[in-house]
């Protein structure tokens, strides 16, 4: 197939649409501009390869949409598929595809054309409020052991308790457990033990007769009851009432609820996934909270690490912030700059990925230009004199990238494919950039300051 002509290149790349054309041997002959900015892949490197090796989609090695139309001859609209990006994201896109023919009507090759779907994507599942793991942020040691229970758990019927700190993802985690489950179809209803007294509480969980007390002049349905069939999520368990303890624990055993009011008791089918900040097995040590509700609601355990224990998940964290916030508020914000990212990789995080998404939030309302700086941050990770700040040297974007890297290699006795899966890249991709950023795994020497993170890293991704 003849070069395209600077003329035809101008037209592909004015198309907001990803294009790429193949001869018959499958190699890539066009690749337009929508292309490069979607798969990461440049023209030059994407051109005469095979199709597969850069476009990377999932129905590339058995359900092929353009070999579907080489074969038939008929072309494929709006299939739907995604692809794999140079830098291991996961891009939802829209697929078209076509014959090419000469001027003699003899076939030459094909072409594709597929759209970028993530926007659309993050826009439907925040309008539903469904989540899924893919929407937990992390490529850790200790978030990627996570993701790999995630759905077995779900498989599962049994009860849920998700430990850890406040700000951690709590509930993300026990909306993905429902969203993986086979009662992803019926409703996920959440509730904020703490957020409410004993009254009140068995009110909204179990519900209430017409007539049961003052102001109850119809009847209304409990958490519970709403639940049926789905998931009923208790956040902050720790914090119920000894009375409210004894309530649950004959419902968890019963199954059975009796709202406010009612002589009949009614059978749910709920499953039940639990959440605290607290240490249920000290509070029972301290005959605050009763073993025998503890053991029903701890046949599975989760527990989150802080985000000072999953440090390598931060600038990634942050990309996906930006990205957010650039879609809500109608931004272009391009990211942080290598000051802010050192800063944001060397705090400490009390309130963990809330208080993260918080700092962003702050700071995007504050910047007008294209990159978040030191100044936009809130005063407590703003250094006390920026002068002298920036005469220290802070760690490069590409330094970071150089630890993270080089520790995921420790973290697994050199062994890259390991690294790459922890890293969340392809082996390929680890290969170039340890060629790219010039490591030598066994002659590596960090600089003091890296040094420095990185045991603080090591040390909390292990923990």
């Amino acid at each position: 197939m003849k070069e395209l002509d600077g003329r035809e290149k101008t037209i592909l790349d004015s198309i907001n649409e990803g294009v790429f054309t193949v001869d018959l041997e499958w190699r890539i002959t066009a690749f337009n501009r929508a292309a490069e900015h979607i798969t990461q892949v440049s023209r030059r490197e994407a051109l005469g390869q095979q199709c597969c090796d850069v476009f990377r989609a999932s129905i590339c090695e058995n359900a092929c949409a353009l070999r579907r139309t080489m074969s038939s001859g008929k072309p494929i609209l709006n299939a739907t598929a995604h692809i794999i990006s140079r830098s291991g994201e996961r891009i939802p896109i829209r697929i078209s595809t076509a014959l090419l023919k000469d001027d003699k009507g003899h076939i030459i090759g094909g072409v594709e054309t597929f759209r970028d779907l993530s926007s659309i994507e993050q826009l439907q599942k925040e309008l539903k409020a469904r989540y899924t793991f893919e929407d937990i942020v992390g490529h850790s040691a200790a978030m990627i052991k996570l993701f790999e229970i995630l759905p077995q758990i779900a498989d599962s019927s049994s009860t849920v308790l998700i430990e850890g700190p406040s700000g951690t993802g709590k509930e993300l985690f026990a909306r993905a457990i429902h969203s993986l489950s086979p009662r992803k179809k019926k409703p996920f209803i959440a509730i904020n033990c703490a957020a409410l007294p004993d009254t009140l509480l068995e009110s909204e969980l179990f519900g209430h007769k017409a007539g049961a007390f003052t102001d109850a002049r119809r009847d209304k349905p409990g958490r519970f009851a709403l639940a049926n069939g789905g998931t009923l999520f208790l956040d902050e368990i720790g914090d119920i009432s000894p009375a409210m303890q004894i309530r649950l624990l004959r419902v968890l055993q019963e199954r059975m609820i009796e709202p406010l009011g009612s002589v009949e008791p009614t059978r749910v089918d709920v499953r039940i996934v639990t959440a605290t900040n607290r240490d249920l097995a000290q509070l029972v040590q301290e005959g605050r909270f009763r073993e025998d509700l503890y053991y029903r609601i701890r046949v599975i355990c989760m527990r989150l690490p802080s985000l000072s224990q999953r440090r390598e998940d931060i600038p990634l964290l942050v990309e996906h912030l930006v990205a957010k916030l650039n879609r809500i508020q109608g931004k272009e914000i391009e990211g942080v700059s290598e000051e802010v990212m050192a800063q944001l990789m060397e705090y400490e995080y009390p309130g963990n990925v809330r208080e993260l998404e918080n700092i962003i939030e702050q700071a995007f309302v504050l910047c007008r230009g294209p990159i978040i700086e030191l100044h936009h941050l809130p005063a407590e990770l703003r250094p006390s004199d920026p002068a002298s700040y920036h005469g220290t040297n802070p760690m490069s974007l590409e330094a970071m990238e150089k630890l993270l890297i080089s520790e995921a290699l420790r973290r697994h006795k050199g062994s890259r494919s390991k690294a790459a899966k922890q890293l969340g890249i392809n082996p390929s991709t680890l290969y170039r950039k340890l060629k790219a950023l010039n490591i030598d795994f066994r002659k590596e020497s960090i600089p003091a300051r890296a040094r420095s993170l990185g045991r603080i890293i090591a040390k909390n991704s292990t923990a």
